[in-house]
């Protein structure tokens, strides 16, 4: 038997696409910290990154291991522990032409910024030490065996047949599911509905998009774990149906009240990635277009469903992420096509309508799966410490409660005064206070 041969081109390709996946969780960082309060910005930005270290250090552990070590139809098993035999030597199962260490990079990435993902909805409130407690538990005993059911050797639903070329159900519909039990358990901020709550740097929010946007050609096109048509193809898709969701965002906001808004902008491209990131392998540029087509509307309503609602899902992660993998894993089995792809399959356009039951059974596992395991890890979790930070500190602002930073000095009055406000304080300056102000001013 030939012994397998590493590719420097696909090599090159996968390397770098491994660095964009990477970036992506910095962009996400400006993203979600655009749109928060400036009182919470350093925190929702440190829990981008945050995840991002804490599910590294799982995954070379034991996180690996589980999700793509050999094991049954559930979970892998405990053969790459501590990345034991994880070397330079292509593993033929998953990519024969790369380093087996490489591919196991490459889908770190993934792993991290699923949980970064979820933070979205539980700004301004959730403890740091339990978020990242929470992330640890949840990707050993949600992400890890889901990666194992639908990308792993021997996996439930790799075998049934389902695909997910870049993450749809593994990444964003469990992030999506597991968004929707944390606003739903650690329940609304204490002044949800009560103060504005505007984006305080719409620009950090456009900018955080568009480091997105770059960083998705690696989760996408990467994916084909090689430098050839099917990485191209996926490349183009990812593009196209980005770009249709965007423009269908803006006509919707438009309809509704007469101004494309930047945030809605930046919010129907993020939906039209997250929407094709099942697809993007398997589906041709047109069925993108009709994907982010498709994709981007639903999305919109339920996002505004939810803002009549006491859920205070904060960024509306269940909607973006939720909603659109779930349109995308369906969808993808109605345009997926052989033609595109040859290891993939025909969806129902091209006679094959089982492929869209196959579909919609790795979605209701997901999401039955997720929910449940979130729900119960939180359970768990709240016997032995606190999930929330204290009333005052809410008001305060997490930044300084949780980290003793904030985003922001100079900004207002308290630099005065010496002590913090906050929004709807009266500030008012004692005479003595502006005297010494004035001195130190001076």
């Amino acid at each position: 038997m030939q012994a397998p041969t590493i590719s420097s081109g696909d090599t090159a390709w996968v390397l770098i696409s491994t660095a964009l996946v990477l970036f992506m969780v910095p962009g996400l960082a400006f993203f979600y910290g655009g749109l928060v309060r400036s009182k919470s910005a350093l925190n929702t930005m440190l829990m981008s990154l945050g995840a991002l270290a804490v599910v590294t250090v799982q995954w070379v552990l034991f996180g690996y291991s589980l999700a793509f070590g050999p094991g049954s139809n559930w979970i892998g098993g405990l053969s790459f522990l501590g990345f034991q035999g994880v070397t330079a030597t292509p593993n033929p199962t998953y990519a024969a032409a790369l380093p087996h260490l490489l591919f196991a990079a490459f889908q770190a990435m993934f792993a991290g910024i699923t949980v970064a993902l979820f933070s979205g909805a539980i700004i301004d409130r959730m403890r740091f030490v339990a978020y990242l407690t929470f992330g640890l538990i949840w990707t050993t005993l949600v992400y890890d065996p889901l990666a194992h059911w639908v990308w792993g050797d021997g996996g439930w639903l790799r075998t049934l047949g389902a695909l997910d070329f870049a993450g749809g159900t593994v990444v964003h519909i469990s992030a999506g599911i597991t968004a929707l039990v944390l606003a739903k358990v650690l329940g609304p901020r204490r002044d949800f509905k009560r103060v504005p709550t505007v984006p305080h740097n719409v620009p950090f929010a456009l900018l955080g998009a568009g480091m997105l946007w770059f960083g998705w050609f690696g989760f996408n096109a990467g994916s084909a774990l090689a430098a050839d048509g099917i990485a191209a193809n996926a490349l183009v898709t990812t593009h196209a149906a980005a770009a249709a969701s965007l423009l269908t965002w803006s006509l919707l906001e438009l309809f509704k009240s007469g101004r494309a808004t930047a945030v809605g902008v930046a919010t129907g491209a993020v939906v039209g990635l997250v929407a094709i990131t099942p697809a993007a392998g398997f589906v041709t540029p047109m069925s993108a277009l009709a994907i982010g087509f498709l994709a981007a509307p639903v999305s919109f309503f339920v996002l505004h469903y939810r803002s009549k609602t006491a859920l205070d899902d904060t960024l509306d992660v269940f909607a973006c992420h939720g909603v659109a993998g779930i349109m995308g894993a369906v969808l993808t089995g109605v345009f997926a096509s052989k033609d595109v792809n040859p290891i993939g399959a025909d969806g129902l356009l091209r006679g094959n309508p089982t492929l869209v039951g196959i579909q919609v059974l790795a979605v209701v596992a997901t999401v039955a799966f997720a929910g449940v395991a979130s729900f119960g890890i939180l359970s768990a979790l709240k016997l032995v410490m606190p999930l929330r930070i204290r009333v005052d500190a809410e008001v305060q602002g997490i930044d300084l409660a949780e980290h003793g930073e904030e985003a922001y000095h100079g900004s207002d009055l308290s630099d005065l005064t010496g002590r913090r406000t906050a929004l709807g304080d009266a500030v008012v300056l004692s005479a003595s206070e502006l005297r010494g102000a004035v001195v130190r001013s001076a």
